[in-house]
């Protein structure tokens, strides 16, 4: 792949951790930049080397390990004022750190350099160039990050320019315009951007936007369209605040709608996003463009029907493209068509119209109404779709089943443990089983587990992932109608199943079943 128009430079590991509960050991740092770097990021920026033993630690890593793609960039500030730049601590760890690349972050902004520095705007001139002229000296590839650029822009454009063509004038590689409060408009990014492109030249400028305006990512092609060549960002957006321009979706954006390709591979780029934020122990957002697992569902009976014919009419890209997929989900809005192609990857084969599909249809509204919501919750309408069709058997017949709770002692010295008895009939045999859990469900669990075991030994590969709780209409308070969701897993496949009753642990109890039928019956049909 031929040098790239515009190039991706990624701060997850530095900018990204300063978002609210993000946080990288040292070896997912490593791991993280790995997957950037095989992902064809073109700059990984690992932290600032001198802030703490983890940043360093991780340069340290990094000098033993071949880059494929990408650059590795330490982070860092101009020198301080009043300070001979090669007598600066900050500056000679830079060095130390060995990067290739070296990214330095500077006043722009009048405001913030007599008030914040506390030094004259010359000086603050000074501390720009000579950082970059004496990282240049060694060796070093520099990009200088003008901190404040637009705000600084409105207020002072003849002083900002003066910043970026010294730290250009210096020999930096590359100038970046930083949104930092993330309160500028696309317009005036694209205005600004173009004045620095005419003082310092093509080729020259790259931007750096964050999201408190929710414009993170428009903020950066508008800089983009404007003739900026580098895009700042990071994975899934994380950053201070509400974060910074997400390069996932402008990787997509740049590729698949302004033709300027980025990466090698970009059907990659779901499994980058599930990847980090699997590593920062963050939910996956849904809803994210591109990536999310929403991003190309489809709820509406008319909608589906209109994909099933044309799927453009209502997806703006091919999910394959970023390694995404189609979802047609089930819901009292469905029409025949969601019910057709659920049905479909089931191994049922319907056509429109047909009686089975109506009786499926109404089965569902039905249960929808009464509070039932299969959206989450597939393995469950899967086993609708067989006990409507006659084809599915259920797994047992159940007589009784109780739950007891039990407290020993008293105060924080005291214990508490349910117990559950279930009694039911296993292929004509009778099963009486009595097992303890920490709380009624795990109780049921257990003593469900315990009665099938002998004649489905497969039942022990089936674990509870998740137990979510709904309550449907709190006005009628404590006889309010409750809603589980169990999510499970057999460490190969996951499934949902959802139960309904006006008794939470009724509710769970329907919910665990459909579970353990989801996952036998299909071991039984092969």
């Amino acid at each position: 792949m031929s040098k790239p128009r515009v190039t991706l430079y990624d701060t997850t590991l530095r900018d990204g951790t300063q978002g609210t509960g993000i946080s990288f050991s040292m070896l997912d740092k490593i791991r993280v930049a790995e997957k950037l770097d095989e992902f064809g990021v073109h700059y990984i920026e690992g932290g600032f080397p001198g802030s703490n033993p983890k940043d360093a630690e991780f340069f340290n890593e990094a000098k033993k390990r071949q880059w494929k793609n990408a650059k590795i960039s330490a982070f860092g500030a101009t020198r301080r004022g009043r300070m001979k730049v090669e007598d600066d601590p900050q500056v000679r760890i830079l060095l130390e750190a060995e990067t290739p690349a070296v990214t330095i972050v500077g006043k722009t902004w009048p405001l913030q350099v007599t008030e914040v520095l506390g030094v004259s705007l010359e000086e603050n001139l000074a501390m720009i160039s000579e950082t970059v002229a004496y990282l240049k000296k060694h060796g070093r590839e520099v990009l200088y990050d003008a901190e404040h650029f637009f705000d600084s822009f409105k207020d002072d454009p003849k002083y900002s320019l003066a910043t970026v063509k010294a730290a250009h004038d210096a020999g930096a590689d590359l100038v970046v315009l930083c949104d930092t409060n993330g309160g500028t408009l696309p317009e005036f990014v694209a205005k600004a951007t173009r004045a620095v492109i005419e003082t310092i030249g093509e080729g020259t400028v790259g931007i750096h936007t964050h999201n408190d305006s929710g414009l993170g990512v428009a903020n950066a092609l508008a800089a983009i369209a404007a003739g900026a060549t580098q895009v700042q960002g990071t994975i899934n957006g994380y950053g201070e605040r509400v974060g910074n321009c997400d390069l996932i979706t402008v990787a997509a954006n740049l590729q698949l709608k302004l033709d300027t390709p980025v990466v090698n591979d970009l059907t990659k780029l779901r499994e980058l996003s599930l990847f980090v934020d699997e590593l920062a122990n963050v939910p996956h957002n849904i809803r994210a463009p591109y990536v999310g697992s929403a991003a190309f569902t489809h709820k509406g009976g008319q909608h589906v029907h209109a994909v099933q014919k044309l799927a453009s009419s209502y997806e703006h890209v091919d999910p394959v493209l970023i390694g995404n997929e189609r979802n047609i989900t089930i819901s009292d809005m469905s029409g025949q068509s969601n019910v057709i192609v659920k049905a479909e990857k089931l191994g049922f084969q319907f056509s429109k119209g047909a009686p089975e599909v109506g009786k499926i249809l109404s089965e569902v509204k039905r249960l929808e109404a009464e509070g039932y919501e299969f959206e989450a919750a597939e393995g469950s309408f899967e086993l609708l779709v067989r006990r409507q069709l006659g084809v599915s058997r259920p797994l047992f017949e159940l007589q009784e089943y109780h739950c007891s709770f039990r407290r020993s002692g008293s105060g924080e010295s005291g214990w508490n443990k349910c117990e559950a008895t279930v009694k039911l009939r296993v292929n004509g045999t009778p099963e009486y089983t009595v097992a303890e859990g920490d709380g009624p469900v795990n109780a049921l669990d257990a003593a469900l587990r315990k009665a099938l075991r002998p004649f489905y030994p497969k039942i022990d590969e089936v674990q509870l992932d998740d137990y979510k709780v709904r309550i449907i209409n709190g006005q009628q308070g404590t006889a309010a109608r409750t809603r589980v969701l169990i999510d499970s897993t057999d460490g190969e496949t996951s499934w949902g199943t959802v139960g309904v009753s006006d008794n939470i642990i009724e509710a769970s109890w329907l919910a665990l079943v459909d579970s353990f039928e989801f996952k036998l019956g299909r071991e039984a049909r092969g």
